[in-house]
Order: C-alpha cells, then sequence, then structure tokens
C-alpha cells in the first residue's frame, strides 16, 4: 500500500487536511501526518500544506530540519501543496519579505490595495475570504470529475504571481490571478480542498490515485 506523508513543520491547521485524506483514500493509501524527515522521505507522495505568516512559515520549516526532504519530494514524486505550502514553493514572496523554496520562479504578492474593487465600485476585502469559483486553464488530472466554475474555499491575502506558463487553474478577485499551478509531478493550490466539500474532496482523491505524470 502506497504512503501518503503530510508534512507537519508546526504551521497549520493539519487536522482537517488529514482527516480528509483519510477520508478519500479508502483504503487505498496509508496517510501519515507527520513532522519526521525519515518519514517524508520514505513516502510514495507528500501532501506540504500550511497557514500562517510566511516567514513564520518559512523559519519553522528551517527549524524542523523538514526543508530538504521537502525539496528532494518536489523533484521526484507526486507531490501536493495547499495554500502558504502552495506559496513557499515559489522564488519569494512579498510578504516580509520572504526568499523561500524556489521550486517555482517568480513570486507570492498581495492583493493591491488601489484594485481592490468590485464592477459597481464597491471595496473588497483583504483577506479575500469565502467561496469562490474555479476556472479551467489547462486540463490536469487533478481536476478530473471537477466542473469548470466549481467553487473552492479561499483565505488569502496573497497570490501567485509570475505564474501564467504554469498555472493550470484561476480564479477571480476581482482581477484574474492563478488559483493552481502545475509542473511534472508538483500541484499547488491556494485554496483549501480539504474545506472545499465535494470538489475539494474529489481533487484529493484524484491526488491518492496520480501518477505524477500531467
Amino acid at each position: 500500500m502506497e504512503k501518503i506523508a503530510i508534512v507537519d513543520y508546526g504551521m497549520g491547521n493539519l487536522h482537517s487536511v488529514t482527516k480528509a485524506f483519510e477520508l478519500v483514500a479508502e483504503g487505498r493509501a496509508d496517510v501519515v501526518l507527520t513532522a519526521d524527515p525519515a518519514v517524508v522521505a520514505a513516502a510514495d507522495k507528500v501532501v506540504f500544506p500550511g497557514q500562517g505568516a510566511m516567514p513564520d512559515c518559512m523559519r519553522h520549516l528551517d527549524e524542523s530540519g523538514l526543508k530538504a526532504e521537502v525539496l528532494k519530494a518536489a523533484s521526484e514524486r507526486p507531490f501536493l501543496g495547499i495554500c502558504v505550502g502552495a506559496q513557499l514553493l515559489f522564488a519569494r514572496s512579498e510578504e516580509g519579505p520572504t526568499e523561500s523554496l524556489g521550486v517555482f520562479p517568480g513570486e507570492v504578492v498581495r492583493f493591491p490595495p488601489e484594485k481592490m474593487h468590485d464592477a459597481a465600485g464597491h471595496k473588497l476585502k483583504v483577506p479575500h475570504m469565502g467561496w469562490n469559483e474555479m476556472f479551467v486553464k489547462h486540463a490536469h488530472p487533478l481536476w478530473k470529475g471537477i466542473a469548470d466554475g466549481e467553487r473552492f474555499y479561499f483565505v488569502h491575502s496573497y497570490h501567485f504571481a509570475g505564474a501564467d506558463d504554469i498555472a493550470v487553474i484561476e480564479s477571480a478577485y476581482p482581477y484574474r490571478f492563478a488559483a493552481a499551478v502545475a509542473r511534472d509531478n508538483i500541484f499547488a493550490i491556494q485554496c483549501h480542498p480539504e474545506k472545499s466539500a465535494g470538489a475539494g474532496l474529489q481533487l484529493l482523491k484524484n491526488f491518492v490515485g496520480w501518477d505524477g505524470r500531467q
């Protein structure tokens, strides 16, 4: 049976991610929440979640001793980044600012106040919080069974930038931004699939069965 390691570096709502994966695995995979680099190294697939401020997340990742194994997993096995775990894969973030893992080029930027108005001119709040539509830019195996325009749950003040060539899913608040990116064995998503009802569970189920190829 394959092992899916959910990386615990001290940042994030890991209980809900773990429970969601246990639900969708349906006996096809052994799901383990771990802070042990050796367990991550031995896993067949790796999930990298996260919540909180980017500088704190990067510091906890360094202090945990997990950074090297996360980078190794991202280079060779099916790998899912969620929320700040997805943001950490980019080269840098405006939050801090922070130098991050550099798996992807580009950066993570804050929603600019001057653009945060809807079509009627009403001010939009940051962080962007709530259910929002997801639009398919490029087909991907992890989106199998999920309708174009399906709603997922977001909580974020920053988003991916400079990611046009790897963006597979977009959302809008109020302008279009990359909500999920993918390259080779990596899929990284800004929203919270573990909190996104049936569509989110479908994405996690797809990851359980994914061989890391696009």
